[in-house]
């Protein structure tokens, strides 16, 4: 078979393993790692705590650095929209498209790494090839710090990483960070009567709502000129808040469920030190009325924004093998960043487009599957030229 019917077979193969982020993913993990081992590669497996996650880190070539990390993760968001066409874990191709959930987010990236490698494997590469699969990336990233600390703790320092979020095979050098938080104020019920005796959480959180919109007032009136981003600002959006029991009775509990997407790491840092003078303000009120009652913000998941780097390899490296000096940003966030802060220089290039992911009959183009191919296939031609 050509390399585009390996790669269609092998995605028709992981579309099938339904690795919503609720559900553990080493099946696919497995899979993949079978997959690479019969190539010859190296495979080292990274679970988390419960053991029912995993990443996969394969080397095929030298065990030196220098290396390049062709990464993507294996999550999906739920399939659960009543529009689909077929079953969405089951890959159906319909004349140049395959359908199913994570055909482009980001499945078809991943079926092209494992198609290409048995081809990467016989050749005699100067530096190594890594493939990098990942746990839990719809829900903050979770799986890439053990990711990077196995790669840390290997010695091996790649000197660059493509991860392959649905671009259209264009080159992606910056995009915004994404902080997810939820916030939940503990307040004291009591008799709707009587609200002055109680703390309502309720009427607590619209206040600390309130609070976000009117920082992310301020984020779009700051908004750098210079910025790629659409919108150009950093921005905050309240997703969920829910509390209380019944309209007579004063709230005692309050969620919120927030995210901010900075263009800069000092717009993270400056709402960050706001919210933390005007947390202690909320609390110190609650308190005069209730000891007991408190308010806590967790950190859900903090990926950190790709800052573009021209100079570095994994730009100049890609726009070389795609015979291109075009490049851009996007608003949405990818592990790149996070491969950045590690001193990985990375970009964000693959096939599919993102405006079909997380949505009823996701799918990619078959001509898609073929540019990222050819770009695989250039990628080990250049190592092993070195």
């Amino acid at each position: 078979m050509s390399l585009r019917d390996d790669a269609m077979v092998i995605l028709g193969d992981l579309v099938g393993f339904p690795t919503v982020t609720s559900e553990p993913n080493t099946d696919l993990i497995e899979y993949a790692r079978s997959h690479l081992e019969a190539t010859g590669a190296d495979c080292q497996i990274i679970y988390d705590e419960t053991g029912h996650k995993a990443n996969l880190f394969a080397t095929i070539g030298p065990t030196i650095d220098g290396g390049v990390v062709l990464s993507g993760h294996s999550d999906v968001v739920p399939a659960e929209e009543p529009d689909w066409v077929g079953a969405p874990f089951v890959a159906m191709r319909r004349k140049q498209r395959i359908y199913g959930r994570g055909t482009a987010d980001m499945k078809g990236f991943l079926a092209c790494a494992l198609a290409v490698s048995p081809t990467l494997s016989q050749l005699d590469l100067a530096r190594p090839l890594h493939i990098a699969i990942t746990f839990d990336e719809e829900v903050g990233c979770r799986g890439m710090p053990h990711l990077l600390a196995h790669i840390a703790d290997s010695g091996l320092k790649p000197s660059a990483a493509i991860v392959g979020e649905p671009t259209g095979m264009t080159i992606v050098t910056s995009h915004k960070g994404c902080h997810e938080f939820t916030t939940t104020i503990a307040g004291l019920e009591g008799h709707g009567s009587a609200p002055h005796r109680g703390v309502n959480a309720v009427q607590f959180g619209v206040r600390y709502a309130s609070k976000l919109m009117e920082l992310a007032a301020k984020l779009k009136a700051d908004a750098p000129r210079s910025s790629p981003f659409d919108p150009p600002f950093s921005t905050i959006n309240v997703g969920t808040m829910h509390g209380g029991s019944a309209r007579n009775v004063v709230a005692g509990d309050c969620v919120l469920e927030w995210e901010m997407r900075p263009v800069s790491r000092s717009d993270s840092v400056w709402v960050r030190e706001e919210l933390a003078g005007f947390e202690r303000s909320l609390v110190t009120e609650m308190n005069s009325v209730s000891p007991e009652a408190a308010l806590t913000t967790v950190v859900e998941g903090a990926v950190g924004g790709l800052y573009v780097d021209e100079d570095s390899e994994a730009t100049r490296l890609t726009k070389e093998l795609l015979g291109t000096d075009v490049s851009h940003a996007v608003a949405f966030g990818t592990e790149a960043g996070l491969y950045q802060e590690a001193g990985i220089p990375a970009v964000v290039c693959g096939p599919g487009s993102i405006d079909v992911a997380h949505r009823p009959n996701e799918h990619i183009e078959i001509e898609q599957l073929e540019a990222c191919l050819d770009l695989m296939t250039a990628l080990g031609a250049r190592l092993a030229k070195e």
